[in-house]
């Protein structure tokens, strides 16, 4: 019976990294991320459940006859946005997984 309290303790541990992880998901979440290229002709804005909330395009990129350029710019844009929402999520909760043998989370 000796160990049931290091069981104990550690099932309080968990919990605790739970919430934890929870309020760091949450407040991912809630951040916002944005990318721009061009030059700043097409800027994407996404919150951190990789939702695009915003999208701003110069009106001079609107051009009819070269739509593959904007369609290229709004590609590249919405790419390096996902990109950076992936990797903070990977800094953020990397932190609860570091140590940890494969599969757990």
């Amino acid at each position: 019976m000796r160990g049931m309290g290091n069981m104990g303790n550690m099932m309080k541990q968990m919990q605790k990294m739970q919430k934890k992880m929870m309020k760091a998901q949450d407040e991912l979440h809630e951040m916002t991320f944005e990318a721009s290229v061009g030059g700043g002709m097409v800027t994407i804005t996404a919150n951190g459940k990789k939702e695009i909330t915003d999208i701003n395009i110069a009106e001079e990129v609107v051009d009819p006859d070269d739509i593959e350029m904007l369609q290229d710019l709004i590609i590249a844009a919405t790419n390096d946005v996902l990109k950076q929402i992936d990797e903070k999520t990977a800094e953020t909760m990397g932190q609860f997984t570091k140590g940890l043998p494969g599969g757990l989370f």
